[in-house]
């Protein structure tokens, strides 16, 4: 075997033109592939990353809310939660995987500003959190693509009147001079129609409620209004602390952040205070199947009216952006196999034209026909190992310079810029089957010419010219 594959490569060697032509088919296909699959496996990591940062990794619902219950949070609260996450914190098993457990308070309703010049409402999607948890939750950088993050003083545990609003919230509101935004246009000037039933509803509700609109520490402040778990109208005051803008514009338009304590205020009033969720986020993403298997055994045997979800199913985005980019990756490596395929049959076929007198002399000597298949294929195999790791080679160089270029861009659903990245350092498995897949498509592509060539009559291929 070893003899063979010495006679390959210098037959390799006798045509150094050609053969580096078709090495370097193959390099530049790993090139791609490696470099695209790594650039996706960056992107997946980025924004796992945020969705673990902002929902963790699995909720637990009352049953039927994930379906139904967006459109009715309080009617599908979690009552006693305390002792649920008593429940969930305190399992042996469970446990020490956990990093933060959290509960939250989901919200819809109208937001209004009738401050000064502003006449303004909108319906809102609301969350209620624990401002110190939500921070314990942003330090999540299990594949360190993130930015370290600095703490949110925005929101604090100690303060229950202070929020956050999406960029798009602010600016229909008429905040973005006071929170004093960017790229905010103020809105045009109010006319002397007649307001809106809705917003002369909220005005007067909160006029009667709390009075005049005032500010708080410089803090402009909004009115929220929704209906309780009872169906009665309710109210708060909102100091705005400052816009937080979502990655998706509906969302944007939307997005109230506040203490889950005022949120809770809002929903159910002087009744129960319950939650809608309960977050974990766990200390690696590995866990998670685990996890979820443990804490649906715990809600089964218990017998608690609860469900189970992860962050794959709360955030469908997630799944639809690995699905495509997978199936890109897919894609280019098709293309790429297609290119290497035909550089090496076109190769080893020159190879057999050029070579034919020189088949015909070893086929009298006395070689088989299998040893002249073997021969040829043991060169599409070295073409292919070679042009592979070279290809591999200049893949990984290439991730270090692209990684440390300084390169920023914005993901799908992100609403800041993120460092760019080619995630190819630690993922053999990535790795290795580019090269393996290559150096197989350049081994199969060879078998046609190491046909051909061991069929060729002695006699006609001793008089070729």
């Amino acid at each position: 075997m070893s003899s063979l594959l010495k006679i390959a490569f210098r037959n390799i060697l006798r045509n150094r033109r050609r053969s580096g032509m078709t090495g370097s088919a193959v390099a530049a296909g790993a090139l791609a592939m490696l470099l695209f699959g790594g650039f996706a496996g960056a992107i997946f990591t980025q924004i796992e990353t945020a969705n673990v940062e902002r929902i963790g990794h699995l909720t637990v619902f009352r049953a039927g809310y994930f379906l139904f219950g967006a459109g009715n949070p309080a009617g599908y609260g979690i009552d006693h939660y305390r002792d649920v996450m008593a429940l969930i914190g305190n399992d042996p098993v469970l446990g020490p995987m956990i990093n933060v457990i959290t509960p939250t308070q989901s919200l819809v309703g109208i937001a209004g500003n009738f401050s000064g010049t502003n006449d303004a409402a909108k319906t809102f999607l609301g969350t209620g959190l624990v401002p110190s948890d939500r921070d314990r939750m942003r330090e999540w950088n299990e594949y360190g693509t993130a930015a370290p993050y600095t703490p949110d003083h925005r929101l604090a545990d100690n303060d229950e009147t202070r929020g956050l609003v999406g960029g798009g919230l602010a600016r229909i509101l008429g905040l973005c001079a006071e929170l004093k935004l960017t790229d905010c246009p103020a809105p045009p000037a109010s006319t002397d129609e007649a307001e809106g039933p809705v917003s002369a509803e909220i005005a007067d509700l909160a006029a009667r409620e709390k009075g005049d609109t005032t500010q708080a520490d410089g803090m402009p402040e909004i009115d929220l209004l929704a209906a309780t778990a009872q169906g009665a109208p309710n109210i708060v005051r909102l100091s705005v602390s400052g816009a937080e803008p979502q990655g998706v514009k509906e969302l944007d338009d939307n997005y109230v952040a506040m203490h889950l304590a005022l949120a809770q205020q809002l929903v159910y009033g002087r009744g129960e205070h319950k939650v809608t969720g309960i977050v974990l986020q766990l200390h690696r993403s590995e866990d998670l199947r685990a996890a979820r298997a443990r804490l649906e055994g715990l809600i089964a045997a218990k017998k608690l009216p609860l469900e189970v979800r992860d962050f794959g199913e709360i955030n469908p985005f997630y799944g639809q952006v690995v699905r495509l980019f997978g199936a890109i990756f897919l894609f280019i490596a098709l293309v790429m196999g297609v290119i290497v395929l035909f550089a090496v049959v076109n190769t080893m076929t020159m190879n057999v034209m050029e070579r034919t007198n020189e088949i015909g002399t070893i086929r009298a000597l006395g070689l088989r026909r299998g040893v002249i298949r073997r021969q040829f294929v043991a060169e599409g195999l070295i073409l292919g190992a070679l042009g592979a790791t070279v290809g591999i080679v200049l893949a990984l160089a290439a991730a270090i310079l692209i990684n440390h270029a300084g390169l920023t861009w914005v993901p799908p659903g992100n609403a800041n810029s993120v460092p760019l990245r080619v995630a190819l350092w630690g993922r053999p498995v990535l790795i290795l089957g580019t090269w393996f897949v290559l150096v197989l498509v350049a081994t199969l592509a060879a078998l046609f010419p190491a046909n051909r060539a061991a069929r060729l009559p002695v006699v006609d291929a001793l008089r070729h010219v």
